[in-house]
């Protein structure tokens, strides 16, 4: 398995800097928010682009995906939703990344029924166009599809290659569900693995890998017994809790833990 970090842990960094930090630390390498806030976004022109794409390949860090924020299920026009999924799907193809996030978002009105019809109406018009571009597009276990029996009820209904699952292992920790039992749901979907750490249910300020409740040990036990060879994504929450110690003091630490969790259950 291949090792990255998410911008969303060094909010507004450039991303020279972001470079910086995944070749100096040891990470393969970077998933990048994709929002207005942030250095690249779905507003930056061909020139932004172009040097966005040789910066990473300058580098030698490989650019895993781009952590959108449409939200497939949620209640309104299909169009608008769709329209930001091709714009995040352009940037992809433009930066050569192979994946983009999309939130599942579904509002409390919203049945079971209707949210999932509404998402797998939505990603798999998208899937198309995700075709055309060579990008997959990675439905994340979060918010209202939050387990990965939540995410297959979606993904079943697509029925798309070019649509797949991204899990987040606190998601799905905290929607009850077993290492065990979500890698069985999602495998067949999996693009990648979002790990992170926090002190429990109740406090999920973002803390240094292995100091945490979360079971990482099981997650990457789970995913060698399987002989999965994808990536592992650390996406520490450090824009939604400013006081979380910086993400650049704890990324060596970070890399340690998780070789030592595939080198021991290797």
């Amino acid at each position: 398995m291949k090792l990255a970090f998410s911008t969303l842990g060094v909010p507004g960094l450039p991303l020279p800097e972001v470079l910086r930090l995944a070749t100096t630390h040891g990470y393969h390498g970077v998933e990048l928010r994709t929002h207005p806030e942030e250095p690249v976004h779905t507003g930056l022109d061909l020139t932004g682009r172009t040097a966005t794409a040789a910066a990473f390949k300058a580098a030698g860090v490989e650019l895993l995906g781009l952590a959108g924020y449409a939200r497939v299920a949620a209640p309104g026009d299909d169009e608008p939703v769709i329209e930001e999924i091709h714009r995040l799907l352009e940037l992809a193809h433009d930066l050569g990344a192979p994946f983009v996030r999309v939130f599942p978002g579904a509002a409390p009105e919203q049945s079971q029924e209707e949210a999932d019809a509404t998402a797998a109406r939505r990603l798999g018009t998208a899937a198309e166009y995700a075709t055309d571009c060579g990008v997959r597009i990675l439905l994340e276990t979060h918010d209202s599809h939050r387990t990965g029996a939540d995410a297959i009820r979606v993904l079943g209904l697509v029925g798309h290659r070019q649509v797949g699952s991204l899990w987040d292992v606190m998601h799905t920790w905290l929607g009850g569900e077993q290492p065990s039992e979500t890698y069985a749901a999602l495998s067949p979907y999996l693009g990648y693995v979002q790990v992170k750490d926090i002190a429990s249910a109740d406090d999920t300020t973002p803390l240094p890998l292995g100091t945490g409740v979360l079971p990482l040990t099981e997650c990457v036990d789970v995913l060698s017994r399987h002989e999965w060879d994808g990536w592992l994504c650390w996406e520490y929450e450090k824009r939604w809790y400013e006081a979380a110690a910086p993400l650049p003091d704890l990324l060596s630490a970070g890399r340690d833990h998780l070789s030592r969790l595939l080198n021991d259950s290797a």
